[in-house]
């Protein structure tokens, strides 16, 4: 790619997926209140909370660590845009991306959840530290069965570690078939987990430590904060239909329509699951991710390879 484009391309995907990001936090909102038999809120209102918050003031704690603190939520911030930039770069040109692109990828999805740690452990509220190391421990929980079953979609269709190489391919073999829906299983429980959504939201679990890293943020830092995660509300789904569901294509009105279909599917599910679910604890989630999770997605793994 010519590096005139970068800054264009990273700004128009930038503002592409927060737009995206926060109409599916309208739609998980909204799904949410028809499952408790409420109206919900307005369509507008995900970017009206983002506005209040960036007009507040910022208040950085007395024993926090200023530098960490205030550049935890822009590290995540950056790498969601970037993350993004890749993913909508290769649907709109396949053979834009390059051998590894997937992995790079997934280590910028991860990044996020690194900044929440750095965020929460830099406020020095012991609330903030507890909520820090349980999104440490949930990392170190659903990153390999992710991994796996991820490694489970590329095996069984392309064989190659580029994004736009798995766009529109289909798997080969039953077996194959069989271990790449085991997998997309398994990577919606650890996307489930990464969003922090219930039935793993432990780390921020507001009526246990009242939200936990994000306790002492206010203001910008907060606004920040929860833009990431409505960015990554938009990215994730995005990323697991890329590598398991052909991607998305917009060539004509039927290619369109079954595109927003799957991402909207996917959005309901993961808004359904938080919501007939209550939250885990710490080390359920562990042996869930370690001792169930794991061994399916090995199984994926195993059956996309025959």
């Amino acid at each position: 790619m010519n590096p005139i484009w970068a800054i264009p391309l990273l700004v128009g995907a930038t503002a592409g997926t927060i737009v995206l990001g926060l109409l599916s936090k309208f739609i998980d909102r909204k799904v949410t209140a028809w499952v408790q038999w409420r109206k919900g809120p307005p369509w507008y209102q995900p970017a009206v909370d983002i506005l209040k918050l960036l007009g507040k003031e910022t208040v950085v704690p007395e024993g926090a660590r200023m530098t960490g603190f205030l550049l935890a939520p822009l590290l995540g911030f950056a790498a969601v845009c970037v993350a993004a930039t890749l993913l909508w770069w290769v649907h709109f040109n396949p053979e834009a991306g390059f051998t590894g692109d997937v992995i790079v990828v997934l280590y910028l999805l991860t990044i996020p959840s690194l900044a929440i740690i750095i965020g929460g452990s830099a406020s020095g509220n012991p609330l903030a530290a507890v909520g820090a190391g349980r999104e440490m421990k949930l990392i170190i929980a659903y990153e390999l069965p992710m991994l796996l079953a991820i490694l489970a979609a590329i095996a069984g269709s392309s064989k190659n570690f580029q994004l736009g190489s798995l766009i529109s391919v289909s798997t080969t073999g039953i077996a194959a078939t069989i271990g790449c829906v085991l997998g997309f299983i398994v990577v919606l429980m650890c996307v489930q987990a990464k969003l922090g959504l219930v039935p793993f939201d432990i780390a921020e679990a507001g009526c246990e430590i009242a939200s936990g890293p994000f306790i002492e943020y206010s203001g910008a830092p907060l606004a920040i904060l929860f833009l990431t995660k409505a960015m990554l509300f938009a990215v994730l789904p995005i990323f697991v239909i890329t590598i398991f569901w052909g991607g998305f294509a917009f060539g004509s009105i039927g290619a369109a329509a079954a595109s927003i279909g799957k991402y909207v599917l996917v959005l309901v599910v993961l808004t359904l699951v938080r919501n007939t679910n209550p939250r885990v604890r710490i080390d359920h989630a562990m042996k869930f991710f370690w001792f169930i999770m794991t061994p399916l997605a090995a199984l994926a793994l195993i059956l996309s390879m025959c």
